[in-house]
């Protein structure tokens, strides 16, 4: 293990220490502090995303939809008086073990290229180790609020639609590297260390957020409720 990637996990781990509390606590308790917090996460990845694409218009308005809607889909999901607040804690989980597992595993297994041409560095280790410990945290996440269902049948439902996420995530991951790749842009930012800018922490929250509440509109409820 390099000292580069021994400094960056560090950097990586210090700054979810710090910022992961405040942003479970503000799930928890909902209402105003939530719609706060997702409304100032909106304007300041608006704002990243008007820099990385040198405020051209067309891109611009692209991307300011791109981040209304993932807030929309935030709120949304947190709006259940019963489950809101599951489900954003089981799709923050996913995302932090899909971004976790694809940089620790990628970054130790290494092997071929996941997608060269759009980010050098991902690998298709780090795809898989991505969806493995996104997909593990997902369950972990629903066990702990619903424990009957951690053994039964329905936990493997659970653990499938969590990998799927987990691809989503990476999905909207690499779309963010494809945005910075065609305007030559290392990152969103550097708001956070270790991670850059902000946008470079959420790309797969906001893309999983739009498709979840998509999911949960057309089974007019709640996936996981319905999975479990």
């Amino acid at each position: 293990m390099s000292d580069i990637f021994k400094k960056a996990l560090v950097l990586r781990i210090l700054s979810a220490l710090v910022l992961a509390p405040l942003v479970l606590a503000t799930v928890h308790f909902g209402g105003i502090y939530y719609n706060v917090l997702i409304g100032v996460m909106g304007l300041i990845l608006a704002s990243e995303w008007a820099n990385m694409v040198g405020r051209r218009p067309a891109w611009m308005a692209l991307g300011v939809l791109y981040v209304a809607v993932s807030v929309w889909a935030l709120w949304r999901l947190r709006l259940d008086p019963e489950w809101g607040d599951m489900t954003v804690f089981w799709l923050l989980v996913v995302v932090w073990g899909a971004d976790t597992g694809g940089y620790v595993f990628g970054m130790s297994l290494r092997g071929p290229k996941l997608a060269p041409s759009i980010s050098p560095n991902k690998t298709w280790s780090g795809f898989f180790g991505g969806t493995l410990l996104g997909a593990l945290a997902g369950w972990g996440m629903v066990s702990y609020f619903r424990p009957e269902i951690a053994l039964e049948m329905a936990a493997f439902q659970i653990v499938a639609f969590s990998a799927v996420m987990a691809v989503v995530s990476q999905i909207g991951d690499l779309l963010e590297s494809w945005v910075k790749r065609r305007f030559d842009v290392k990152d969103s930012g550097a708001i956070i260390p270790g991670h850059g800018g902000l946008f470079d922490r959420v790309d797969g929250l906001v893309a999983s957020a739009i498709v979840l509440a998509l999911i949960n509109i057309v089974l007019q409820g709640n996936v996981l409720v319905w999975l479990s």
